[in-house]
């Protein structure tokens, strides 16, 4: 009689304690680098950015108009003189008792002045081209208040402040702000090196086989394409190590490559229960899995662990982190655990991005066990109509949505209920 084979799964583990682990096993990269702020988006601060000026630097006009003394204007119609004008990037004399600067937005406040007033608040009585010395009166028909107008020194950056702490993701808004203070370079952290391989004797590469040529069986490697662009928008390099075969000696092969020279390693497939899914042994070989298998739909086969790597000093393990071969589990388990675990190796600030509540305008009346994240997309009624197909196989899914569904294990959703959503654009940041 032969002995029945019993395939042992290893428990499931949650989202959350999934991501608490990797929290605790993220070693920070050290290295950083200066880079012109010109060509720093994208990138996370490795120090404090301090302010060595005010911005600011000096009080300031927000409107084009006419820089005054409130004291000098008790009644609206009230007649002044002009007797100076003051462009941006030029600096006035002081006001004396009933005169006025004509000012522009950015120049800055003359001597004794405390609030502006509106061109569009004013009339002139006279032209500037009637007078001598190029004064000429204006009556001002409102009340001007203390302060209307005038953007004070420092409002936007205090000297000694830090305008970025270390570990800020830099977007496009903070390069502005760093120019602002003077900053023509910023300290960054070290790109993270990433290699990155499928496997997988069913995976051909477009190009290589016309779709009319393709052996039965065979799949173009969809998820080479979207993971590449997923790295290079997390701030990686990638290494793409292209398709490995279905063989143990192979990933091995390939592992043992990539861990010389690389901060993590990502894989697509192979990491099942399956006889062909040689790369939780290999890695189990060359170094430790941690965990693997997620109690979440899609994307429950993910695998996380090091490699061993003696022949570096500086970096003795390399990270491994082993995504499911669908293309949707693939896709999600990506932006849930690997994007945040890239954010923390570059000393990326832990955010918390709070979900949207919207009404579903779908019926899900026999949920899953696990938490899922359902493909959704905005309609014109302000609610999320469900794409009517949640295979994990199914990629115009993610194409079609503009977000998910976080839906907890067994909780049926009907048509009206609050759920969480989170966009897709906020992923991709």
């Amino acid at each position: 009689m032969v002995a029945e084979k019993v395939f042992q799964r290893a428990p499931l583990m949650s989202l959350d304690q999934a991501l608490e682990f990797l929290s605790k096993e993220v070693v920070v990269i050290a290295e950083s680098e200066l880079v012109n702020t010109l060509n720093a988006d994208g990138r996370f601060l490795a120090e404090d950015l301090v302010a060595q000026l005010q911005v600011p630097p000096q009080d300031n006009s927000a409107m084009d108009g006419f820089a005054l003394r409130t004291e000098d204007v008790l009644v609206a119609g009230q007649t002044l003189k002009v007797t100076q004008r003051i462009p941006a990037g030029s600096q006035g004399t002081p006001l004396q008792a009933c005169e006025v600067a004509r000012i522009f937005t950015g120049a800055p406040i003359p001597q004794g002045a405390n609030a502006v007033v509106m061109q569009e608040d004013t009339a002139a009585l006279t032209q500037e081209s009637e007078s001598i010395d190029g004064s000429y009166f204006i009556k001002v028909n409102v009340l001007p208040r203390l302060g209307q107008w005038i953007r004070r020194s420092g409002e936007d950056v205090t000297s000694g402040s830090v305008v970025l702490p270390a570990g800020s993701y830099l977007k496009p808004a903070s390069l502005g702000l760093a120019a602002s203070i003077g900053a023509a370079q910023l300290r960054v952290k070290r790109k993270p090196r990433v290699a990155l391989f499928s496997t997988g004797d069913e995976l051909v590469m477009p190009g290589d086989i016309a779709p009319e040529n393709m052996r039965p069986g065979a799949i173009y490697n969809s998820n080479r394409f979207f993971l590449t662009a997923l790295l290079l928008r997390s701030g990686c390099e990638v290494t793409d190590l292209g398709i490995v075969p279905d063989s143990l000696e192979a990933t091995l092969q390939v592992l043992q490559r990539a861990a010389s020279d690389h901060d993590l390693i990502l894989t697509s497939g192979g990491v099942s229960v399956g006889e062909e899914d040689h790369v939780k042994p290999a890695v189990e070989q060359l170094g430790k899995l941690h965990l693997w298998q997620i109690s979440m739909k899609p994307g429950k086969p993910f695998a996380f662990g090091h490699l061993d790597n003696p022949q570096s000093e500086s970096s003795p393990q390399t990270f491994f982190m082993g995504l499911p071969g669908n293309p949707v589990s693939s896709f999600v388990t990506y932006q849930l655990l690997v994007k945040p675990f890239l954010c923390a190796l570059q000393g990326g600030q832990k955010i918390h991005t709070a979900p949207y509540l919207l009404e579903a305008h779908f019926d899900l009346p026999q949920p899953d066990k696990r938490r899922e994240f359902l493909r959704v997309k905005r309609n014109a009624q302000g609610g999320l109509d469900l794409f009517p197909n949640q295979s994990s196989g199914v990629l115009t899914s993610a194409v079609w949505a503009d977000g998910v569904v976080d839906n907890p294990a067994l909780q049926p959703i009907e048509h009206g209920k609050l759920v969480h959503f989170y966009p897709f654009s906020e992923w991709s940041a």
